[in-house]
């Protein structure tokens, strides 16, 4: 199992390699994406301002500590583009044009290969940034000791989140193994992707069970902040935790599952 992560772990760090050194031959368009990030998180920040402005409080939390759920929603939404969505937009095209053909003869993971061989070495830099940075900010006005199980906790929820992203966001890629274009389940699934950037307490209570319990999408933004604020604890973190797992290895065996019905390109 070990000799199989070490294979996995510097596959991937040969995949990181060949992205970036792709993307510094065109070091323009490596800089022009930065650029264009960076003026989305702008208005990301002009909307964060309001916020501040008219001193909204979310179930009793204060405009700062508002701050650790939109800088947590940032953080991993640039996580998400660097390392997701330019494969999971891919697969779609494998399928099409028989590429997933030549990926089936490799001797590792076609998931592993189709779903994480490109990262995005440009996008996510001013999202991971500026998200730590909002973090930062809010973990010290609201006076959140820094201690190390602190630290602890909120780390392993932002792998949970970064794990529990991978495999709802997926959902449309394996779609298209049996319905070819799907471009509107991606849509719809960045658009509530794009709800989840503040406390899910501001939505009705069966949403908030729906959105924890079924589909686990507030999760992602809403268990790390909550951890800070002392609001969930390290059984819920646990749990998390759990849950994760257990997406993550039904979203394995719906891959397995749909490579099945998978007809080739070439037959």
């Amino acid at each position: 199992m070990f000799r199989a992560m070490r294979k996995y772990a510097h596959l991937y760090g040969m995949f990181i390699k060949n992205c970036l050194i792709a993307q510094m031959e065109f070091r323009g368009n490596f800089m022009m994406s930065l650029l264009v990030e960076s003026v989305y998180l702008l208005a990301k920040l002009l909307y964060v301002l309001v916020v501040f402005r008219t001193d909204l409080h979310v179930d009793g939390i204060p405009p700062e500590g508002l701050l650790l759920f939109i800088g947590m929603h940032t953080v991993v939404t640039g996580m998400y583009v660097g390392l997701f969505f330019t494969n999971f937009t891919k697969i779609p095209e494998y399928i099409k044009d028989g590429s997933l053909d030549l990926m089936l003869t490799k001797p590792v993971s076609l998931q592993f290969m189709a779903s994480l061989r490109y990262v995005d070495l440009a996008l996510p830099i001013p999202d991971i940034l500026v998200g730590f940075v909002m973090i930062g900010i809010g973990w010290h006005a609201m006076d959140i000791p820094l201690t190390f199980l602190q630290l602890a906790g909120f780390m392993l929820l932002l792998f949970v989140s970064v794990i529990i992203t991978y495999c709802l966001m997926i959902i449309p890629a394996l779609l298209s193994f049996r319905f070819v274009q799907t471009g509107s389940a991606s849509e719809i699934a960045h658009s509530a992707w794009d709800a989840n950037n503040f406390p899910m307490a501001i939505y009705p209570t069966w949403v908030r069970r729906i959105g924890t319990f079924v589909i686990p999408l507030f999760l992602i933004t809403n268990f790390g902040p909550m951890f800070l604020l002392g609001q969930l604890s390290w059984l819920y973190t646990g749990l998390a935790l759990v849950a994760s797992i257990i997406l993550f290895t039904v979203i394995r065996l719906l891959w397995k599952q749909a490579v099945k019905g998978y007809s080739s390109a070439s037959s």
